[in-house]
């Protein structure tokens, strides 16, 4: 069947006056570059062609008398041949045609598909295309050619005038199936709570969609300087940029895309350090804030990205953007439930343990006091031993209650310190007559060295709660050290910081070493965290709330410092270091061999 070359009805480039009427805008909806309805004579029905010239093709209210226009396929009998094809196989076909508009040829890529009638006949077909540039031979070259791929495998047309979901060897999809398999992701994605998954059936979904060459998904974070590849579709099964950093200086339109959340047409540049054609960038977002981008890219081809086309990724991109966002709120407040939860467990235990701390020491008071009572001392020597014991009993729970009551204020951020100078001999000698007992009685050395220096160091701190500071870590280390003894140095760093609104030269940096049991490299992350000890057995064997370490941390923070843990494992002994900022700077001297001002051998 040819269709009829006589003036009156020239195929194919008649248009009836409805032509480019309300079915035209049919066609434009269905996202393609160049969409019409052809019958059996060959005459259009419906016609839309998106870089038509506005001189070229009017409606007829803008004219008196609708003037024919020429968009002819060059090669008109291999044109209808395929079309007749297709008429009477009631079967979609797939290849690429030039065409002549008059002024120019173009090369479009098409897929032909029937249209069923409720009689179940075929007289018209559904013609749409994607207009692509030879690259290899000049459109003036090659006017007559008629690339023919091999025809697809047969599937069956859907009635009602709709486009089959058409798998052609030409590898390009009608707007209508990359529709369905966008929507298909799109509640796929909507229903999963794993991140990866919606990663990669997003770009999985957007490469069959548009038939792109590759499809990267892209995780963006504000403080980054870049993006990071964490999903890839390649048609040819490749993973060329799977977790590789594309940064904003190099591809400037992501930065762009992301900024101003609109899609971005790759710049050549950028095309020619990913290797491809032409590319479009998409970000994901919910609510203005990006959280990811979509790169498609094509690399057989300098593909045109039409509006239709960027208009549908765009839709999908702010459905991945929610998918995503959704996540990430979900593993959030999982994460910080699970922290509440622990948290929680955590009060519970120390509560628990604190209350046993406390019931001891005031056990131990009241059973002395009663001894007294009770006329149990033999001689005054003996109930003098009762009295000190209990006022032993009750300094330590008085020291137990003030560290529940720093921690509790500490938390609520009602712990304020007034800051003045500090004598570091002075908070030495201080700290020498609270230990040197407990030294003596475990048979430790102690010793504390000073640094070369010709004047006093004074310090810019709290006096009273740095002096708690060192007995909080040096009752640590003599608590968890058997033999060997504890050495305490200092160091002057110069380093300008302002505290206080003072402007300080430096700081001094202590450091407590120990011979003691050491702790295991996976628990030391636990030092520090309120409520909490790294092992319950040693709970029961040593006693104590658990706070020391977390309340002396913040303290020294709130002094302008910072508090680091060593131990090289378990029974290799631990360090503790802190610094606290200096008053003034002190005058250093070039001799090292000063001698130790406090050294006590157990």
């Amino acid at each position: 069947m040819t269709p009829s070359t006589d003036s009156s009805v020239p195929f194919p480039i008649a248009l009836e006056p409805s032509a480019i009427g309300k079915d035209a805008s049919f066609l434009r909806n269905l996202g393609a570059e160049l969409a019409f309805v052809q019958d059996a004579t060959g005459l259009y029905r419906s016609f839309y062609w998106e870089d038509a010239r506005s001189d070229d093709f009017r409606s007829a209210s803008e004219i008196e008398r609708p003037t024919p226009k020429t968009f002819v396929p060059l090669d008109l009998e291999s044109y209808w041949e395929r079309i007749s094809q297709v008429l009477s196989s009631h079967q979609p076909q797939a290849f690429t045609c030039y065409f002549s508009d008059g002024q120019r040829s173009l090369r479009f890529k098409l897929v032909v598909s029937p249209i069923l009638h409720s009689s179940s006949t075929v007289g018209t077909v559904l013609v749409m295309g994607q207009q692509v540039l030879p690259t290899d031979a000049s459109p003036e070259s090659d006017l007559r050619q008629t690339e023919v791929s091999p025809s697809p495998d047969p599937n069956p047309g859907m009635e009602g005038g709709q486009t089959p979901n058409l798998k052609a060897a030409e590898s390009w999809l009608t707007p209508i199936a990359g529709a369905q398999i966008l929507d298909r992701v799109a509640r796929q994605i909507r229903h999963t709570l794993d991140l990866l998954e919606i990663w990669q059936q997003s770009v999985c979904g957007l490469g069959e969609a548009l038939q792109t060459s590759q499809c990267l998904m892209c995780a963006y974070s504000d403080r980054d300087d870049g993006v990071r590849v964490v999903s890839e579709f390649d048609r040819a099964g490749a993973e060329v940029w799977l977790a590789r950093k594309l940064k904003f200086t190099d591809y400037p339109e992501i930065d762009r895309a992301l900024t101003e959340l609109e899609p971005t047409i790759l710049e050549e540049s950028s095309c020619l350090k990913l290797g491809v054609s032409s590319g479009l960038v998409v970000a994901t977002f919910k609510q203005e804030e990006p959280n990811g981008v979509l790169l498609l890219l094509q690399d057989d081809f300098p593909r045109r990205w039409h509006r239709a086309e960027i208009d549908r990724v765009r839709e999908f991109a702010d459905r991945v953007g929610t998918a995503i966002a959704h996540v990430t709120l979900y593993r959030e407040l999982e994460k910080a439930r699970q922290s509440a939860e622990e948290l929680s467990q955590l009060k519970s235990d120390f509560l628990a343990r604190t209350s046993h701390e406390l019931r001891t020491p005031l056990n131990g008071i009241l059973g002395f006091l009663k001894l007294i009572l009770d006329g149990m001392a033999d001689d005054p020597e003996e109930q003098m031993e009762f009295v000190l014991e209990a006022y032993r009993a009750g300094k330590h729970l008085l020291n137990l209650i003030n560290d529940i009551l720093d921690i509790a204020k500490i938390e609520a951020g009602k712990m304020e310190l007034e800051f003045s100078p500090v004598e570091l001999s002075e908070i030495f000698d201080e700290l020498s007559k609270f230990v040197q007992t407990q030294v003596r009685q475990k048979g430790l050395y102690f010793q504390i060295r000073m640094p070369p220096t010709e004047d006093e160091i004074v310090l810019y701190c709290n006096y009273q709660r740095l002096l708690q500071v060192l007995l909080n870590l040096v009752g640590n280390a003599i608590k968890f050290t058997h033999e060997g003894g504890i050495t305490i140095s200092a160091e002057v760093i110069h380093k300008k910081l302002r505290v206080e609104e003072r402007d300080c030269p430096g700081v001094l940096k202590f450091r407590i070493a120990d011979t003691g049991i050491g702790v295991s490299l996976d628990k030391q992350n636990k030092l520090f965290q309120s409520f909490s000890q790294i092992d319950s057995s040693r709970t029961r064997q040593y006693g104590g709330t658990g706070l020391g370490l977390a309340i002396s941390q913040k303290l020294i923070e709130s002094m302008g410092g910072v508090v680091n843990f060593y131990s090289m494992g378990e029974g290799l002994g631990s360090t503790v270091t802190f610094t606290v900022p200096l008053f003034q700077e002190p005058l250093m001297v070039s001799d090292d061999s000063i001698p130790n001002l406090w050294d006590e051998e157990g």
